[in-house]
């Protein structure tokens, strides 16, 4: 695979500068989009959740931001995955290069959009008054995690939307219910133990917890928490790449 990257260096460096270019093209202002959407974001959950969830909660901004920072890249980089096949027809269908050429081109599209909001977070953490520790550093293992899982399900989603055009509406109700089973906004204590547990179950909560333990709580996760989430990458990435073996000539067909 990597070989076979550094032979189309070239097309792949093309496709990001495309992206890029197509996703701001006639906006005035651009890149400044990646920063402001999200934040905007924030600004609307944290007048509407303030008053509900958050009244009586410290550091519940840095609360929202994690929430509303991981759930927002994990959406975009799966959504725009899905469309990487389709989107990309006239190429491969024309010359023959690896598929998940066009994925990862979108995949690095939206890891430079969350690399840049990151770094608005890190400064709202110093105006929440975070305490910053080495445990930060920790913090490359949820973000690498995450970037292989939405590799997987980019995968998954991009060669099921080659075959089932409906696809494309089912996710979106589906991220839409998963946003609301994250907690980015309320937390699960009033819940029950079992029921606490099932949120483990999410892989989205799993990468907005690890966040949160390490920023506002300053503490690591346990060693299991890592291997679920580890688990949750390798499956994704595992029935992604069995995906694309399988029915990779026969993109052809349908697109």
């Amino acid at each position: 695979m990597f070989q076979k990257l550094k032979q189309h260096r070239f097309l792949f460096e093309e496709l990001v500068k495309r992206d890029f270019k197509t996703k701001y093209k006639r906006t005035v202002l651009g890149m400044a989009w990646s920063l402001l959407s999200p934040l905007l974001t924030l600004f609307i959950m944290k007048l509407v959740f303030t008053q509900f969830f958050g009244r009586n909660m410290e550091h519940y901004t840095t609360y929202l931001f994690c929430g509303n920072l991981i759930f927002a890249y994990f959406n975009e980089s799966t959504s725009q995955g899905m469309h990487s096949l389709i989107g990309n027809s006239a190429i491969f269908s024309k010359v023959n290069v690896p598929k998940y050429l066009f994925l990862f081109s979108k995949n690095v599209q939206t890891l430079i959009n969350f690399a840049l909001t990151l770094v608005i977070f890190f400064i709202f953490c110093l105006f929440d008054n975070i305490t910053f520790t080495w445990k930060f550093i920790l913090l490359l293992y949820p973000i690498g995690c995450l970037v292989l899982f939405n590799i997987g399900l980019g995968l998954i989603l991009s060669a099921l939307f080659v075959f089932f055009r409906d696809i494309q509406y089912l996710w979106g109700v589906f991220t839409q219910l998963l946003m609301y089973v994250s907690a980015i906004f309320y937390t699960i204590d009033r819940y029950s133990v079992p029921v606490q547990y099932a949120f483990f179950l999410n892989p989205v909560y799993l990468f907005i917890r690890y966040f949160r333990k390490i920023v506002i709580e300053a503490t690591i996760p346990s060693v299991w928490f890592h291997l679920l989430m580890m688990a949750d990458v390798l499956i994704a990435l595992g029935v992604g790449c069995w995906m694309y073996k399988k029915y990779n000539t026969r993109f052809l067909y349908y697109v």
